[in-house]
């Protein structure tokens, strides 16, 4: 294991039982994982391998069954739901693979979403979010909504959100699954961009192997155990983009 004070997360022992039509079913079988701080960390894994239930617990949207879940040494798992929110709300940002933006609000306020939820004064919000987005690229579509936007636009828009208060720690839900091949490629750099910009900790589930490029480590889940973790270093990658160039 990891020196405690190196890991900014720390899953001990964690398992996860669903009931499904009177049966149980294991979607985690006792893992334990150390997530260090500022690192990109990809979970790769087959449908149903138990990877975004991982990424569930990390991210405090589920509860395991046992075990722990520790955000820099503090069982994430025991807070009180009012503790969690402010949890999610200030040190944890998500992007997920449908955006999850909401529709009838403009590129800037779903933005500025979570500043407001932290108490944030709206023209601090305002120019917080205008800056973030400008960052991403969209300062031209601080004021369209969601159906106005390209899949790759809306991505972005949702980094954004994920990134305006700071976070410790971004957590990305198969960002790339609903994008086409090149505005995948894009959106992967633009997150590892970010991430060592603001030194965030990046935990991407995924099965997309585009990712492993980008990742300092990858654990590969199967059957809600880890199968493997393998530095970037240990592994053979040699990924064709839409150009014809090769990422090594």
């Amino acid at each position: 294991m990891t020196n405690c004070c190196d890991a900014i997360i720390q899953a001990r022992g964690v398992r996860r039982i669903y009931r499904l039509e009177g049966e149980e079913v294991h979607a985690l079988r006792g893992i334990s994982l150390d997530i260090i701080r500022g690192e990109y960390l990809s979970i790769m894994g087959p449908s149903g391998s138990g990877k975004s239930t991982l990424f569930n617990m990390i991210g405090g949207l589920d509860r395991p069954t046992s075990g722990e879940i520790l955000l820099d040494g503090k069982d994430i798992a025991s807070l009180t739901e009012r503790k969690l929110a402010w949890l999610r709300c200030n040190r944890i940002g998500y992007i997920f693979q449908t955006f999850n933006l909401l529709p009838t609000l403009t590129a800037l306020e779903n933005v500025r979403l979570p500043l407001v939820f932290a108490g944030t004064a709206l023209d601090e919000a305002d120019r917080r979010a205008t800056a973030t987005l400008e960052r991403v690229g969209l300062g031209h579509r601080l004021h369209h909504r969601p159906p106005e936007l390209s899949g790759g636009q809306q991505q972005r828009v949702a980094c954004a959100r994920a990134l305006v208060n700071n976070p410790a720690i971004v957590l990305a839900d198969e960002p790339t699954g609903n994008l086409d091949l090149r505005t995948g490629e894009e959106i992967l750099a633009l997150l590892r961009e970010l991430q060592r910009e603001r030194g965030a900790t990046v935990v991407c589930a995924t099965h997309d192997m585009k990712m492993l490029a980008a990742s300092d480590r990858v654990v590969w889940i199967r059957d809600g155990q880890i199968e493997r973790i393998a530095h970037r270093a240990e592994l053979d990658i040699t990924i064709s983009t839409m150009d014809g160039q090769t990422v090594a």
